[in-house]
């Protein structure tokens, strides 16, 4: 499944990165781009949808239209 967010709180690679280790801590096979100026996450994953929102939130990102 692919899966493409928009979230507006990513203001550096830093929070790429971030973003990135929380959603393989879930699944540790998922391909995650994340676009720091575009502010998107594109994540292919076997997991939901809901739980890539859940790994984001985690990290402390809020997700466009999610909370």
């Amino acid at each position: 499944m692919a899966l493409k967010l928009m979230v507006p709180t990513i203001a550096c690679q830093g929070c790429a990165e971030t973003i990135t280790e929380s959603i393989q801590v879930m699944e540790p096979d998922a391909k995650v781009d994340v676009d720091v100026q575009g502010k998107t996450v594109t994540v292919e994953a076997k997991a939901s949808e809901e739980t890539i929102k859940q790994a984001i939130v985690a990290a402390g990102h809020t997700i466009e239209g999610y909370q």
